[in-house]
């Protein structure tokens, strides 16, 4: 199996599948002399966790990061960072239904004909699972930003929307609910919702906006390797990913060029920032936002109609431990993906100059 790994300078790889030992990655091109701070590195781990509240799948996970290699005295060397999260929660049985089942919007029918092959336990290498290694791997790369400001929240849930842009938010409110979002008086429908979904034993999608400041002016490469198409295939290999737009958006596409151009100041900052923050590729020093859409759990609670492997139709029915909506776990993910495109960025500017 390929395509394991993103980055070029600052490369991330991970490993593991969902019912396995152990899930985990190497981190190459991490600058070395970075003192690292762990107890950063596990409160990420701990906000995309499983079983922290009560809108959340309940599989009971520690996800504790144990380092294996390239850090020494709390300090990066300069060499591969190893590391593993331990699978302490398997219950494999709760997916012995499916051994022969394909799961409707699930990779399994796309696995076992690509690979002949699969692990039927929760999705094995296609599981969220291995985002949590995402998560560790984005910590550090946060830490390698330092002055960069990352701040993903929850933007909607269903039909329930934030509906003030993201620069009246206060983002130290987005960790005081269970969903993840700054607006208070929103975050208590999308709960109410979530809620409501779950005993219908039924799921429900939602967006994450993304917002990153004090990023420096020129990170990006032209033509393929532009920053958005970079940050938008980051967001877009997570999964339940089903969209990405930065800047202006769709929204864009029903404007005039006369409303949405960013004039600019005479510092080069610009007085609107429809383009967010990147132009040409290359990002411009202006806050960089986007929002990734998220489909709903294709797990569901209630009897479908499916194929088995012999291509005869059956009745299933989900069972286990599942999200009703994946968003709010999805939070440190997409910071994380962001931190790791920014940081891979950073490193080959430097390398340029």
């Amino acid at each position: 199996m390929a395509g394991n790994s993103i980055g070029n300078i600052f490369k991330v790889t991970t490993f593991g599948e969902s019912h396995g030992i152990a899930i985990g990655g190497i981190i190459d091109g991490c600058p070395s002399g970075i003192a690292l701070d762990f107890d950063a590195i596990q409160n990420e781990l701990n906000r995309r966790k499983p079983g922290q509240s009560e809108i959340v799948t309940q599989r009971k996970e520690p996800d504790t990061v144990e380092f294996l290699s390239g850090i020494f005295e709390g300090v990066t060397t300069g060499t591969s960072i190893g590391f593993t999260i331990k699978n302490a929660n398997q219950k494999s049985k709760d997916y012995s239904h499916i051994k022969d089942v394909y799961r409707p919007s699930h990779a399994d029918y796309t696995y076992d004909k690509k690979y002949g092959v699969r692990d039927y336990r929760g999705g094995g290498r296609s599981s969220a699972r291995e985002t949590a290694c995402r998560v560790v791997a984005g910590a550090i790369a946060k830490q390698v930003l330092k002055d960069v400001k990352i701040n993903a929240f929850t933007s909607s849930v269903g039909e329930i929307f934030i509906d003030k842009p993201y620069q009246d938010l206060d983002f130290s409110k987005t960790e005081t609910n269970i969903v993840r979002c700054p607006d208070e008086k929103i975050a208590e429908q999308m709960i109410a919702r979530i809620k409501e979904i779950r005993k219908q034993g039924d799921t429900i999608g939602g967006t994450v906006t993304c917002v990153l400041q004090n990023v420096p002016v020129g990170l990006g490469e032209p033509v393929f390797d532009r920053l958005h198409a970079e940050l938008g295939k980051a967001m877009l290999s997570i999964n339940a990913v089903k969209g990405f737009e930065y800047g202006s958006g769709f929204c864009g596409a029903k404007m005039k060029g006369s409303e949405h151009n960013d004039l600019f100041n005479a510092d080069g900052s610009t007085k609107t920032n429809l383009s967010g923050g990147i132009q040409g590729g290359i990002s411009n020093g202006m806050d960089i936002y986007f929002r990734v859409a998220f489909k709903p759990v294709a797990t569901i609670m209630q009897k479908q109609e499916t194929i088995n492997s012999e291509g005869e139709v059956v009745e299933m029915q989900g069972k286990g431990r599942h999200d009703p909506c994946v968003v709010p776990r999805a939070i440190p993910i997409v910071e994380a993906m962001a931190a790791m495109v920014l940081t891979d960025y950073y490193l080959l500017n430097k390398m340029h100059s």
